[in-house]
């Protein structure tokens, strides 16, 4: 049962009836950390497929992956690099980290090369519905290819919103405009580079 404190920290969603749907390969409109985004379970490739179909997006674009903890983290590369570690236990800013080889997810979650772009996120909301659910989600821009991506809510088009299976009510009336996260790398020298600030 969908506890009293998720009843008031999340309103009128139900995470089971979420975390359902998620099981079930359906797709869910959710309030990411930083913009809304279109999720699904990251290891079901059935569901990552819907999502390319969706948005009319190149396979050769992977997704962002969301995860709630470096352990979850660890579940799907290959190598954190302890400086890596290091930053996202103290990044207050959303960051989303490229890992050279990925594991435990389906060839199309991924970079044919294997590459994998993952974020740990902080936000209560992602961390208690990833949480629940176990597994990472996607995490791709609520927008269709090409088009812009929605800095709130009332940005998203009707035809990501009538292709999903679930529209998350949470934060569905905030009008704050958001903006994606930063992306960076760690180099083979061991730098950080960032790919998009």
């Amino acid at each position: 049962m969908q506890t009293d404190l998720q009843q008031l920290m999340f309103g009128k969603d139900n995470l089971e009836t979420i975390t359902t749907t998620l099981e079930n390969s359906g797709l869910i409109l959710y309030p990411t950390d930083t913009i809304w985004g279109i999720g699904c379970d990251a290891t079901n490739g059935d569901a990552v497929q819907r999502i390319f179909d969706l948005k009319r997006r190149p396979y050769d674009k992977p997704f962002v992956l969301l995860v709630n903890s470096i352990e979850m983290l660890k579940n799907y590369v290959e190598h954190v690099h302890p400086r890596i570690e290091t930053l996202l236990m103290h990044h207050l800013q959303p960051l989303t980290m490229i890992y050279d080889r990925a594991k435990n997810l389906p060839p199309i979650s991924h970079d044919k090369s294997g590459s994998v772009a993952i974020r740990v996120v902080q936000d209560s909301f992602c961390k208690e519905l990833i949480g629940q659910f176990g597994k990472p989600l996607i995490a791709s821009s609520a927008n269709i290819s090409d088009k812009p991506f929605p800095a709130n809510f009332g940005g998203i088009s009707s035809d990501v919103i009538t292709g999903v299976d679930y529209v998350v009510k949470w934060k569905q009336g905030e009008k704050k405009l958001s903006q994606p996260s930063v992306i960076a790398k760690f180099s083979e020298k061991e730098e950080l580079i960032f790919l998009r600030e």
